[in-house]
């Protein structure tokens, strides 16, 4: 074996030690990294148990009079899971919500019977059903309402800039079709993904969004904490 080949076989050897040497050190990132979310996961549990059973003090009373319109988002998949569901609204009135929003984006859940957004009145809990079909119709029909007065501006001759449609015109129509609809104050996500899923994006102007992770995982205390932590927040509105 000549002197070049040594070489060659040399950095073959070192090339194969530093690939080894980035392979240990990303595994142990990853090993780092999931110990860390496990154990913030960890202490989450912990602390949800606690609120629940009444041991931390501060979560034992809620403003609940600030949180006027709650609205809960909840994944397709887990949307079947009914009895899951149904806790969660007691846990809800349980607490003094009055007001509920359950939204899934194919209305899984809906009433069979209800066409549009339903009202049910029990004990003085209000819920309301909403999917994403319904903020599709909502656009569809707003959108028809603006193309008319569009196509009568057109036809008046005015100047272009009375044909361009601004955020205040889109709400007023919005308003023509009765699809407006109330403005939760909070909206909290029970899915993988952090995103209203469709939730109709114009009545989020002022709304808080939280995600709560998958729905077969949640837990009364992290509920509970989550309106904690938004009734004790500030809240100043811009016009």
């Amino acid at each position: 074996m000549n002197f070049k080949e040594e070489v060659q076989l040399l950095h073959g050897c070192i090339g194969q030690v530093g690939n080894l040497v980035v392979k240990l050190l990303w595994h142990l990132q990853h090993v780092m990294v999931s110990l860390w979310y496990f154990g913030i996961g960890m202490a989450d549990s912990l602390e949800s148990y606690c609120i629940s059973k009444g041991l931390l003090r501060r979560y034992k009373s809620l403003h609940i009079g600030r949180l006027r319109y709650l609205a809960i988002v909840v994944e397709s998949e887990d949307a079947h899971q009914t009895a899951k569901i149904i806790e969660l609204l007691e846990w809800l009135a349980a607490v003094g919500v009055k007001q509920v929003c359950l939204y899934d984006t194919e209305g899984k859940n809906f009433l069979e019977s209800h066409e549009n957004d339903i009202l049910l009145d029990q004990k003085n809990f209000t819920l309301e059903f909403a999917s994403f079909s319904d903020g599709k119709e909502a656009v569809v029909k707003a959108a028809n309402v603006l193309f008319m007065k569009y196509f009568k501006l057109s036809a008046s001759c005015r100047n272009q800039e009375d044909q361009i449609f601004t955020e205040a015109q889109m709400t007023e129509a919005l308003k023509a079709v009765g699809c407006i609809g109330l403005e939760p104050d909070l909206l909290l996500v029970y899915g993988p993904v952090r995103c209203h899923l469709g939730f109709p994006p114009w009545r989020l102007r002022y709304t808080e969004i939280i995600h709560m992770g998958p729905l077969k995982f949640m837990r009364y205390g992290s509920l509970r904490k989550a309106i904690y932590k938004f009734t004790m927040v500030r809240q100043n509105y811009g016009k």
